[in-house]
């Protein structure tokens, strides 16, 4: 374990000798991976308006094609991107993207 001038707290994983599962988390995890679906509760997620298939972030585009710029977004907004963990600005440009690609078809928007 190592902790950083912040006080944060690392944790490196030992592929080869993995942390094992003790008895109850084992019983836990049989119980989640048997669950069906049918009895998962969706009702806290927002119901999606339209098929979305999310790629990881950097498959994209090369980065050679990223430009650097300034940009303000509302607090909320860029409190949940950053709440998403690291590389929380390729998910905001992956949001972009998504609505770019939603809306390149519209001929008014490209007048704009």
């Amino acid at each position: 374990m190592l902790m950083n001038g912040r006080n944060t707290v690392k944790y490196k994983l030992d592929a080869k000798n993995s942390p094992h599962m003790t008895d109850e988390q084992q019983r836990r995890l049989e119980a989640i991976a048997d669950m069906p679906d049918a009895s998962i509760d969706y009702s806290d997620i927002p119901r999606q308006t339209a098929p979305v298939q999310w790629i990881r972030p950097g498959k994209m585009l090369p980065v050679e094609n990223k430009r650097q710029i300034t940009l303000r977004v509302d607090a909320d907004v860029l409190s949940f991107f950053k709440g998403t963990g690291k590389r929380y600005q390729s998910r905001i440009n992956a949001a972009l993207r998504e609505y770019v690609n939603a809306h390149q078809t519209d001929p008014n928007l490209s007048k704009q």
